[in-house]
């Protein structure tokens, strides 16, 4: 079975971690990242098949990162929640 790769993007290391080891407790990869220009680029270099995104985060609130992710034809199929 082909794991599936989770990026989850939230400013709060505890609550961002926590999804994290959940998720991989359930055999998916995922990977964490504490803002959203980190986590542009963690998903330029490896796409996810899923992003979970926190809206309220400094500098880079998740709605500007959803419009960045949505402008890339790389990215802008990947589902976000």
């Amino acid at each position: 079975m082909k794991l599936r790769k989770v990026l989850i993007i939230d400013d709060e290391f505890p609550v961002g971690y926590l999804i994290k080891i959940n998720l991989e407790a359930e055999g998916y990869e995922a990977v964490l990242a504490l803002s959203g220009e980190e986590a542009l680029e963690k998903a330029r270099a490896s796409p996810p098949d899923l992003i979970t995104l926190d809206v309220l985060m400094p500098e880079m609130d998740g709605f500007e990162v959803l419009k960045v992710l949505k402008r890339e034809e790389a990215l802008n199929s990947i589902p976000v929640m």
